[in-house]
């Protein structure tokens, strides 16, 4: 049952005794006055459906709390803790001072009640509309893509943890799990104990002998689960995710020892890393992160659309930190499409196209295709060219004539270009005055032009104009200091997984944007939402 606040103020009530302290244009200021009109009770009654039961902590009260705890990077201990004792929380909340806060469990009830409801991004939701009315974004016709990598919340482990918790999770989870492996493992390890086994861990011969007996026994207990539940047959979505991951792991960090395929029980561990490896059973969803070649994180990547001229967040999404459906460019792209604040924008036809800025990591030949597609305008850092030689020449010397779908090169030689997107010259390098200058390769240079590198040419062409290059050194940074905000105390996730990790990521950016707004000058005007100048 969804509980109500006493219209009614209490005596010690916060607000009234000491509000005025309230520093002018906080945060906390703010809910003070408004947490029921930007929270409103049937914001969240579809959350309690049934009016029977003991009713719950009121809707804007938790909602504040969410809030203020994703602002200021609390855990939920440390939350209700500064509810009980905090006296610009209580007055956010419009507590008395007498007041005592609710069990922490209430916060992971109501993240859990959002998840599962139709609307998990509700309170992003609200401030997106508050943001729409204050016309903060209306008419501005840039928007900035970026991400940053969050590091997760757990420990990374190694292929020996993993194959052990792996092992032990099937055990816990999975219907006589602890039954199939007490009876088709073989290496002696006690799977009723975590932690390691006692070996030499600085001879590589005993290390190698261990790996072999756990991915045996990894191997065994998994045959054993296929022949008793085929295809995951009578097991549940949780059961057939702890089978999952062991079958992953068993797999992803070793390779067959040195003159054997397999077969005879013999491993080690890999000397290569899988491309999307799992680094924590804990925590399945957290990846290796590769940010630039001298920074690297384990975690998430946060994705933004930032208005540059604002700094507001105008959409967000956290992803896992590698492989292909989630890198910057996909996933950028995909935000900028769902990007409410320009579905009715008719910028093409009023102030011109949408201008994108993004650095190079979103200059890929499908997200150029598809910004194009859409009518916007890429302000992105192209991809650089690297000549086969240095100084030497780069893919933009050769001339692609699209009409006959051929490439001249730069000694006036003209080759078609095949199915698969090759240009081949071989044998018309031999004795090229300028081969020094093109290639080292025995054949003859060889060039491979992507589907839509005509798109990419142009680019590069148009991203050395003074026009672009101005653009982009007076919008971008904006967007690095919308990165800080979000980031700012909150570079380590608080939870395990996307799901959870994606939902507190967009209350953490609704913080934000209003934090933001209230600095541009947030107020009531006529019952409408406004800012002061922008």
């Amino acid at each position: 049952m969804q509980g109500r606040s006493d219209d009614q103020r209490e005596l010690l009530d916060v607000e009234s005794v000491a509000g005025h302290l309230l520093k002018s244009g906080s945060v906390f200021a703010f809910l003070a006055t408004h947490r029921t009109r930007l929270f409103p009770p049937e914001l969240f009654a579809d959350l309690f459906p049934t009016r029977r039961g003991r009713p719950s902590v009121p809707p804007e009260v938790v909602a504040t709390v969410l809030v203020l705890q994703a602002l200021h990077g609390l855990s939920d201990r440390e939350a209700v803790e500064a509810l009980t004792f905090d006296l610009r929380w209580k007055a956010a909340c419009g507590l008395a001072i007498i007041d005592t806060a609710f069990d922490s469990s209430t916060l992971t009830y109501w993240r859990r009640r959002l998840a599962a409801s139709d609307r998990p991004d509700r309170i992003f939701e609200t401030v997106a509309a508050v943001v729409s009315q204050t016309g903060a974004v209306a008419g501005k016709t840039r928007r900035a893509l970026d991400s940053t990598i969050l590091d997760d919340a757990v420990a990374r482990q190694d292929t020996v943890t993993q194959l052990i918790a792996a092992i032990r999770r099937v055990a816990r989870e999975v219907p006589a799990g602890a039954e199939v492996v007490a009876a088709v493992t073989t290496s002696g390890q006690d799977y009723a104990r975590p932690g390691k086994p006692q070996i030499a861990w600085d001879d590589p011969a005993a290390r190698d002998e261990l790996v072999s007996a756990l991915v045996g026994d990894a191997l065994a207990v998994l045959a054993e689960l296929e022949t008793r539940h085929p295809h995951g047959r009578g097991l549940d979505a949780k059961q057939v995710e702890a089978v999952a991951l062991l079958a992953l792991v068993a797999g992803q960090d070793v390779e067959p020892a040195e003159g054997s395929d397999g077969t005879d029980g013999r491993w080690r561990i890999a000397t290569k890393v899988a491309p999307d490896r799992v680094i924590s059973t804990v925590d399945p969803d957290t990846r290796h992160a590769h940010k630039s070649r001298e920074r690297r994180q384990d975690g998430y990547r946060a994705h933004v659309v930032v208005e540059p001229d604002t700094g507001l967040i105008t959409n967000t999404a956290l992803t896992k930190a590698a492989g292909p459906d989630n890198s910057d460019a996909t996933v950028g792209i995909a935000l900028l499409a769902d990007d409410s604040t320009l579905d009715t924008l008719d910028c093409a036809a009023v102030v011109g196209p949408v201008e994108v800025l993004a650095d190079s990591a979103y200059g890929t030949g499908d997200a150029l295709a598809a910004l194009d597609a859409a009518g916007h305008q890429a302000v992105i850092k192209p991809w650089p060219l690297r000549p086969a030689i240095p100084g030497g020449f780069t893919l933009d010397d050769f001339t692609h004539h699209a009409t006959t779908d051929t490439v001249t090169c730069p000694n006036g030689v003209t080759r078609p270009v095949t199915g698969s997107g090759a240009v081949i010259f071989g044998v018309h390098c031999r004795g090229c005055p300028l081969r020094e200058r093109c290639t080292t390769a025995t054949d003859g240079r060889t060039l491979h032009l992507g589907p839509h590198h005509a798109l990419q040419r142009a680019h590069r062409a148009r991203a050395g104009l003074p026009e672009h290059l101005e653009s982009y050194r007076r919008h971008r940074p904006m967007v690095e200091r919308s990165i800080a905000w979000l980031t700012r105390g909150n570079r380590r996730v608080p939870h395990r997984g996307v799901v959870k990790n994606n939902a507190w990521l967009h209350t953490r950016v609704a913080a934000i944007n209003l934090r933001r707004l209230l600095t541009l000058g947030l107020h009531l005007d006529h019952d409408r939402w406004a800012l002061g100048t922008i």
